[in-house]
């Protein structure tokens, strides 16, 4: 008989779940899903009814449903929709097949996203909190003009991941006349688009792991880490290139769990695997677990019903709606995953931090918004007790995770020192959006407002992120101590209603790495300003100790709108931005270092092929697992061993 495509069961794996019925406490499969949660198949005739009902909630135009308070989640069983479906805010569309094209959208529209607002100057500029995941969109609906194929203008918070597009993909919209509504997204991994990709108004945007046949255009900061198709990179806009910064491989990457269905309706949670100098979409078998083994939380479960099965060694989904916890949730079970689906909204509700990871590895945590709460808190997400290493073969890996400080008007106010601690080694962020809010439901905000000081502090060392955004926290938005630290695109916003002495004499910036660290690298850092309410001059928008600023791959400063200016782009180097100054600005060094022919052991040098210009020190690994060039010559403690070895002479290795 035939068999639906993408519906695959998999013996080895459903005896080793049907086995599990037997234990105690094991899950129900298929599970109970909540009303938030809504399951289709092809066919069935309650679609378009379903999806404008959230959307006339959470969608539409002045960015209506922005601080909505219901989440939905639209899951697709494997098979051929001729259905348009909106995605407005807390809204998440996921096909559930092993592979994209095994859920095919090929309505008019398809699964899409307009921007928020008919208003050009705000056009997708608010444009959050939603998600496509897991499908193949054949869509060519003409937006305007001649420009046709999947839209999808968002600004952060809104990624797309694990899709095929067969036309064009559109992250832009315009409204009326020339003018194109402005956008600041943005992320997308995992991805496959046939035609071009068009960004348009874009600002900026982040691609990792994808397959593209074209990314002509760009505004200030386009970054490619590990993509097919990626356009060269250029410092800054010159003739015939647009600003991006474009590196071969992702050094080391586990994309985001994903669930699936089979041909008995039975669901599996699949853990993607971790790649090293991975280039293009993801291939490999992932780790299949049946929800047996998977705990769905439902709005009004507590955190300690939460923590019970986490101490179990549950893997947990998160359904949608808004959990407000007085207790933290605690991860101590290595390789345990928490999903958030439809973007769950996390609330600290008595001061503590929301989650604690333990000194564990493999843990994945995805999906959700962490949100401060009326009660002071460190942190909102503990990482590690900075007591351990982690493990380079097995990283822990935080993907599309968004903190909140105010916004929803929940509270009168709220607060917390951070929003992200990182205090494990050999940790991975993918696509974090750390938001002291600008406005709320009220309207603006001051410094008064939402008190949070940082919105990332890592402390751990080998730490990566791709598609980091920070914005408007009223200290150094990003500070970093840890060594080895590395960042793919940096998005980030200074507070807009700060006067000199709150920020530019304090001299705080955009993102710091601490004094004392001898190896950090970063491509396409930006950091924006908009002083609104006074004029404020700042020193420069990036800091880091002098022997670090040829690690800094094309940052830049831009002066958005407002008084006052930021006179330099990184330390005392590259050009002002403000007022009387430049729009925006890169840093663009073409002084190269002079090679040395050898080192000692325990030098500072650079790692060798793709990764030359990254630096370590004596017995450490290089991001492509290789050994460092200044390792003793008994270490033994990476995967693969050296490709160049500067301690016996080899020449080649530039020694910081």
């Amino acid at each position: 008989s035939s068999q639906a495509p993408g519906l695959h069961p998999n013996p080895r794996t459903m005896r080793v779940c049907c086995s599990l019925l037997a234990l105690a406490g094991a899950q129900q499969n298929p599970p109970v899903w909540p009303g938030s949660v809504q399951v289709f198949g092809p066919g069935d005739t309650g679609i378009a009814d379903a999806v404008n009902a959230a959307y006339a909630t959470n969608g539409g135009k002045k960015d209506h449903g922005q601080f909505a308070t219901k989440n939905f989640a639209f899951l697709f069983k494997p098979g051929f929709y001729t259905d348009d479906i909106p995605v407005g805010f807390y809204t998440q569309v996921l096909g559930l097949g092993m592979s994209p094209n095994d859920v095919e959208f090929a309505g008019p529209k398809g699964v899409y996203c307009e921007e928020g607002s008919t208003d050009y100057h705000v056009g997708a500029l608010d444009t959050f909190w939603r998600g496509a995941e897991g499908f193949r969109s054949t869509s060519n609906y003409t937006w305007f003009g001649e420009t046709s194929g999947m839209l999808w203008a968002v600004s952060q918070a809104a990624p797309l991941r694990r899709v095929h597009v067969d036309n064009d993909l559109l992250l832009f919209q315009y409204e009326k006349g020339d003018a194109a509504g402005y956008a600041s997204g943005g992320f997308m991994a995992d991805a496959q688009v046939d035609g071009s990709v068009l960004s348009g108004s874009q600002q900026q945007w982040m691609t990792r792991n994808s397959q593209i046949f074209s990314f002509p255009n760009g505004v200030l900061n386009m970054v490619f880490v590990g993509v097919e198709g990626a356009p060269a990179g250029s410092c800054g806009q010159h003739a015939n290139a647009i600003p991006s910064v474009t590196v071969d491989e992702a050094p080391v990457i586990a994309e985001k769990p994903f669930i699936t269905i089979d041909t008995e309706g039975l669901y599996y949670l699949n853990i993607p695997v971790v790649r090293r100098s991975a280039r293009g979409v993801d291939t490999e078998t992932p780790q299949q677990v049946g929800f047996e083994q998977v705990f769905v939380a439902r709005e009004g479960d507590t955190a300690a019903e939460i923590n019970v099965q986490l101490a179990k060694g549950m893997h947990v989904v998160i359904s949608p709606g808004t959990y407000v916890f007085e207790e933290t949730l605690k991860v101590t079970v290595a390789n345990t995953v928490i999903l958030g689906l439809g973007l769950p909204i996390l609330v600290a509700g008595n001061g503590d931090s929301i989650i604690q990871v333990g000194d564990v590895d493999g843990v994945r945590v995805a999906g959700m918004i962490f949100e401060a709460g009326p009660v002071a808190s460190r942190t909102l997400i503990q990482w590690g007790t900075g007591l351990y290493a982690g493990s380079p073969l097995n990283p822990g890996v935080m993907s599309d995770i968004y903190g909140r400080v105010g916004g929803p008007g929940r509270y009168p106010n709220v607060l917390t020192t951070k929003m992200v601690t990182v205090a494990s080694g050999h940790v991975v962020g993918d696509n974090l959006w750390l938001w002291r809010a600008d406005h709320t439901a009220a309207g603006v905000t001051t410094p008064v407002d939402n008190r949070c000081q940082h919105g990332l502090e890592v402390t751990g060392d080998d730490v990566t992120m791709y598609g980091l955004a920070v914005e408007h926290t009223l200290q150094d938005l990003t500070l970093w101590t840890g060594e080895r630290g590395r960042t793919f695109f940096y998005q980030s916003e200074l507070p807009y209603g700060v006067d000199q002495q709150q920020w530019g004499d304090a001299g705080y910036v955009g993102y710091r790495v601490g004094p004392i660290v001898q190896s950090h690298e970063a491509w396409g850092v930006g950091v924006y300003h908009y002083f609104r309410d006074h004029s404020v001059t700042a020193q420069s928008g990036i800091a880091c100790p002098d022997h670090l600023v040829p690690y800094f791959h094309s940052p830049l400063t831009v002066f958005l709108n407002g008084n006052g200016v930021v006179k330099h782009v990184i330390n005392q180097l590259g050009n002002a931005s403000g007022v009387g100054a430049a729009g925006s600005t890169h840093y663009c060094p073409s002084a190269s270092k002079i090679p040395q022919e050898q080192c000692n052991v325990g030098d500072v040098v650079s790692c060798s092929g793709t990764f030359w210009g990254t630096a370590c020190r004596g017995n450490q690994c290089c991001p492509d697992s290789s050994t460092c060039p200044s390792a003793s010559a008994d270490f033994a403690g990476c995967p693969k061993p050296k490709a160049v070895d500067c301690t016996a002479g080899a020449t080649g290795i530039f020694v910081v």
